[in-house]
């Protein structure tokens, strides 16, 4: 069904920007016509809070119905071994979440807790020590591993919980304005088994999982073509690629995705989250985790994997064809003009515009589209006020990658908020422009000197992605 309703409003929409306003003829689609289409023809017309959940209309049938699984699978809890419920037993015993959605609520993004002890709203917390193994793996604390676990099974004492305060800081634009940001601190708490090594603590917020696949499907020439860093162009941007530890085929390979490209692939995504985040043990991910000197082996598991290596996989393809939302108001001039102003302040030195995908995807949907979802992929310095002081393979602490803007405008309508940023400190879009520093630090102080017209066509523009 909800392939079919995705069918129906392309051909909808398709049909309503391909008139003419004087008439009914039809008439082809301009080059410029075309931006509605974010994600090529991986696209879909949809402005509801559902907006992020449609697959890809030219699946197979059998893609359609690992869609539909993975989607199940997606969306649906984990429970505690031993269930009835065989299929999806083995939940934890030390966990954040009972399922993706809860995270990825209707496949969107999370935010920080509104209130200390709120739990299950897409936040964790990674930890790391300093050094890391041959494969690039940053070293993590000895006890409680790379990521406080603040839910555990019945029987099992969560890791801790943690609670989050915000300092005010406040930028002053060149017209007067005064713009107030928070920037959290986080204090980990009631730590179940014991102290805390000398952690680098490093927040991370849950992303929509739209138009995964067709990141995925962008050649990695492509990528490389983007890096410069040596700014040899001395724009004062140099991006450059992250290289990261490939656990199906025990190699070094292209990072794409996570908040510093710590991914290769979407598949390595989804099994790293399912043993991270819900501790669900998979082919790439065969351990239980926990602390430390808690017998694992002496608590009942869902089996020796969790997931089996077919429902994986349909997880993985769910996540790669999820379909990205088309542009609105783009013909607007206030939209017109911000995005002008976008380009004339050198957003898309980092936010790459417009990107051709190759012709190897696995996916044949997802090969040949002209997609426009405004990253490089690559690393970046945002500045010390952003810096986590943590490593991830290539990454320093102050390097993230480019967050693709597709979608952004609509996040508020999918899940209620407009957090941004990788900690989610930034309440708008504008607050986050203004947390950059570092290689985009330039672009910023351009867009303080921004008349009050200006940047509210800007912002608009952002907002039509």
């Amino acid at each position: 069904m909800k392939n079919f309703t995705t069918y129906f409003l392309v051909i909808l929409s398709l049909n309503f920007y391909s008139c003419s306003n004087n008439d009914d003829n039809y008439t082809p689609l301009t080059a410029e016509d075309r931006e509605q289409f974010s994600g090529g023809d991986a696209t879909v017309f949809n402005v509801s809070e559902e907006a992020f959940g449609f697959s890809i209309t030219s699946l197979t049938l059998d893609e359609q119905t690992d869609f539909g699984v993975g989607n199940s699978f997606f969306r649906q809890s984990w429970v505690s071994a031993p269930s009835s419920t065989t299929a999806r037993d083995g939940l934890g015993p030390f966990f954040n979440a009972v399922s993706c959605a809860s995270c990825h609520f209707k496949d969107g993004r999370g935010r920080a807790p509104l209130f200390n002890g709120e739990l299950g709203k897409g936040l964790l917390l990674r930890f790391s020590v300093n050094g890391q193994d041959a494969n690039g793996l940053a070293f993590t604390d000895p006890v409680y591993g790379g990521q406080l676990q603040d839910n555990a099974i019945l029987g099992q004492t969560p890791e801790g919980q943690f609670t989050v305060s915000y300092q005010q800081i406040q930028e002053t634009l060149a017209d007067g304005t005064v713009i107030t940001l928070q920037k959290p601190t986080y204090a980990v708490t009631n730590l179940g088994y014991g102290p805390l090594a000398n952690v680098q603590v490093s927040p991370r917020v849950a992303n929509q999982i739209i138009g995964l696949g067709l990141l995925e499907a962008i050649p990695e020439s492509t990528i490389l073509g983007f890096v410069d860093e040596n700014d040899s162009n001395k724009d004062g941007i140099s991006g450059r690629p992250n290289y990261v530890h490939d656990f199906l085929t025990n190699t070094t390979q292209l990072g794409r995705f996570g908040w510093k490209s710590n991914q290769p692939n979407v598949r390595q995504q989804v099994a790293s989250a399912l043993s991270g985040d819900m501790g669900i043990t998979s082919t790439l991910f065969p351990n239980e985790s926990g602390p430390f000197g808690v017998d694992l082996n002496t608590i009942p598991n869902g089996g020796t994997p969790e997931i089996s290596e077919i429902n994986l996989n349909r997880m993985a393809l769910y996540s790669q064809t999820l379909a990205v939302p088309a542009r609105r108001n783009y013909t607007d001039q206030n939209v017109l003009k911000g995005k002008k102003t976008f380009e004339t302040i050198n957003c898309t030195g980092c936010h790459i515009p417009k990107i051709q995908t190759g012709t190897t995807h696995a996916i044949a949907s997802l090969r040949n589209q002209t997609i426009r979802p405004y990253t490089d992929l690559l690393l970046h310095d945002m500045g010390e006020q952003l810096s986590d002081n943590a490593i991830d393979f290539k990454a320093t602490g102050s390097e993230w990658r480019t967050q693709p803007l597709w979608g952004i405008g609509l996040i508020k309508i999918v899940n209620g908020h407009t957090s941004l940023m990788h900690d989610g400190r930034a309440r708008n879009v504008e607050e986050a422009i203004l947390w950059h520093g570092g290689e985009a630090q330039t672009a910023k102080d351009k867009y303080k000197k921004l008349s009050k017209e200006e940047r509210d066509d800007l912002l608009a523009f952002i907002n039509s992605l």
